[in-house]
């Protein structure tokens, strides 16, 4: 998986539980995706935002200080254009997100490895497609 402008994706995944992290971090790697970092809460993922500049944070709900829902807000004043994926578990009900508080794709759990290939795919671009050589 490559964006659009060709750089390599690389990623911050953001989770309390070492579990949900090893597994966002394979699901990351199996796509081609290099994880840059790991954080259990939202000021350790703010300052390895602003360190490593990733153009891909995943957060789980579940954080160990701090919300995943005020992480989403600040990650996007930190770094402006970072994709954001949130993952939410499917047994409660989604938060109503918006603005700045809105992820880029709001994954429920459990998903499907498909669904989570899509969640992290770089959106279309906007311009026209390059024809086929």
């Amino acid at each position: 998986m490559t964006p659009a402008d060709g750089t390599a994706p690389v990623a911050l995944v953001v989770a309390a539980d070492d579990e949900m992290r090893i597994l966002l971090r394979g699901l990351l790697q199996l796509h081609r995706v290099r994880v840059d970092g790991e954080a259990t809460g939202v000021t350790h993922a703010l300052r390895l935002l602003a360190e490593r500049r990733p153009t891909l944070v995943v957060v789980d709900s579940h954080l160990e200080e701090g919300s995943a829902i005020d992480l989403v807000g600040r990650a996007r004043t930190a770094a402006p254009g970072v994709r954001v994926i949130l993952v939410y578990p499917a047994s409660r009900p989604p938060p109503l997100l918006s603005g700045a508080s809105a992820p880029d794709v709001l994954l429920l759990r459990p998903f499907r490895i498909q669904q989570f290939a899509d969640a992290i795919a770089p959106p279309p671009s906007s311009g026209p497609a390059a024809p086929p050589p």
